[in-house]
């Protein structure tokens, strides 16, 4: 299983939640970025419907691939 990170940090004049590189919209207190981060990490091991998708990449080439609804990474909420 695979694990994806939030981590809370100081960010444009508040704070905010990151994963690998992408930040969050700023809130005004850490513990609203807190708990927007434990929400969206909520939300990310809800598991779905299997799904045949498709997408382009960098060279133009299509792929279409078969996508497990069921397999949902660990989410995780670092507050350091």
């Amino acid at each position: 299983m695979s694990k994806v990170v939030y981590a809370i940090v100081e960010h444009d004049g508040g704070w905010a939640y990151k994963l690998a590189d992408v930040f969050s919209e700023p809130f005004p207190s850490r513990e609203m970025a807190l708990a927007a981060a434990k929400a969206a990490a909520a939300e990310q091991q809800v598991g779905g419907d299997d799904e045949e998708i498709s997408f382009q990449d960098q060279s133009g080439l299509w792929h279409y691939e078969h996508a497990d609804g069921g397999d949902r990474p660990e989410a995780i909420v670092e507050d350091q």
